[in-house]
């Protein structure tokens, strides 16, 4: 009788932790989960057996849900909700370049602490004022809000970060977006004159006319 009880408790706690999974559309981190009164053990065992799929350290998904389309950035946004995603990671995302991020590239605010993940990898890039908070889009990826800039600040970053990126990415990105009906250029100025690269990027903009 007492082992039947238990097995019914298990049973219980169980699907109450995957009920609340489920109504925070499928994932949580560990320090989210426990504040939402699943047990540690709970988790771990839902982990064990696979109704649970850990996509990084202290972050856990329903294993039954579709495959992320984009697993880093997600991470990302769900571990370090301060940062934007920039430069390359940007680029790639608003399909500007050819390039193939192997680190997940983010802007944090200056002064703040230093963001620590292991997987995926992040390079940090330390902005201020405008060229910090300007231009930040919000999008859903897999149903987690993800802070990404803009293409025009996106590429404006590029041209800015030329020397750590490379001149031809920030080329290669401008050939792509003068292409796109959405192109405008005084937007793209407007963000170019709030990263200082007005002068720099002008010549190449009007080469491309």
């Amino acid at each position: 009788m007492p082992s039947g009880v238990f097995i019914m408790s298990k049973t219980h706690s169980t699907q109450k932790a995957l009920d609340i999974f489920r109504q925070h559309n499928g994932q949580l981190r560990t320090s989210e989960a426990l504040r939402l009164g699943i047990h540690p053990a709970t988790l771990y065992a839902l982990r064990d057996t696979g109704e649970l799929d850990q996509i990084s350290r202290g972050l856990y998904r329903l294993a039954d849900l579709p495959p992320l389309s984009n697993p880093d950035l997600v991470v990302v946004a769900r571990k370090i909700p301060q940062a934007v995603i920039c430069l390359i990671s940007a680029l790639a995302f608003h399909e500007l370049t050819l390039q193939i991020p192997h680190v997940v590239d983010i802007a944090l605010a200056s002064h703040t602490e230093r963001a620590i993940l292991k997987q995926p990898p992040i390079r940090v890039y330390w902005y201020s004022g405008l060229a910090f908070t300007e231009g930040v889009e919000v999008h859903q990826i897999d149903v987690v809000p993800v802070k990404i800039y803009g293409p025009e600040k996106s590429l404006a970053d590029a041209f800015k970060y030329r020397n750590k990126i490379g001149l031809d990415v920030a080329l290669e990105a401008l050939k792509f977006f003068r292409q796109r009906p959405t192109f405008n250029a005084d937007k793209l100025l407007h963000y170019a004159r709030i990263c200082r690269v007005e002068k720099i990027m002008r010549p190449y903009l009007e080469a491309l006319a």
